[in-house]
């Protein structure tokens, strides 16, 4: 019962709603802003590394490609904002609010995972379905744009939202660039009396409910992605 009134007076009596609600909204922003950059990097990578290596272009892209998404998939997420707030952004002489850093961050860690689903989801679609536009006058790239792409992306879906998912709770880590997320807030919470216990089941709640929704809205996405399928 002390745990709880402690919290309450923190939470309401001293305003701390408001900096959670911050939190919450800054959570959402880094994840759905991060989502979107590592699905725009993410699909041109994908294309780089289906495109046949007939020429020399492609093969240097290829191995670009190939070293980007080694690095982001093999370093830890905390080390990735680190290296970008604490050593680039000086060594650049570039000053830019944590927030930014963080999406910007997560974008490019996140382009190299949607990367490798998008590239499975592409494999996935009939090659057939390439040809056919080919064949019909459609360039390499506007075949892959208007017919490849969109099947790939309906195929790799629920893979995406699991990648939301796994953004939204990274976000905990981005204290370490002093960006108030919900973790921090909550935190801050616990930090102005010592007490942790409500604070921090609090947190998990808000995480069980944040996952749920996006399952919720992916769920959605699929059903309708497969009512127009058969219409």
């Amino acid at each position: 019962m002390k745990s709880w009134n402690l919290f309450y007076t923190q939470f309401v009596t001293y305003g701390g709603y408001k900096t959670v609600l911050d939190g919450l909204l800054t959570t959402v922003e880094i994840a759905v802003f991060g989502l979107i950059i590592g699905i725009a990097i993410g699909t041109v990578i994908a294309v780089i590394r289906v495109l046949p290596k007939y020429k020399p272009l492609p093969v240097v892209l290829d191995k670009i490609a190939s070293v980007y998404v080694g690095f982001f998939r093999g370093t830890p997420m905390v080390v990735q904002l680190l290296i970008g707030y604490f050593v680039l952004l000086p060594a650049l002489k570039i000053s830019l609010d944590g927030t930014i850093v963080a999406i910007v961050i997560f974008g490019l860690n996140s382009g190299a995972y949607v990367s490798e689903i998008m590239r499975g989801g592409i494999n996935s679609v009939d090659k057939g379905q390439l040809e056919a536009g080919r064949a019909v006058g459609l360039g390499y790239g506007r075949a892959m744009l208007k017919i490849v792409i969109p099947q790939a992306v309906k195929n790799i879906l629920p893979t995406l939202g699991n990648e939301f998912i796994v953004l939204i709770k990274e976000t905990s880590v981005v204290s370490f660039i002093a960006v108030v997320d919900i973790t921090k807030a909550f935190r801050s919470i616990g930090d102005a009396n010592y007490e942790y216990i409500i604070p921090y089941l609090m947190l998990a709640a808000v995480y069980l409910i944040l996952v749920a929704l996006i399952t919720v809205m992916v769920r959605a996405l699929e059903r309708r992605f497969s009512k127009s399928e058969r219409s």
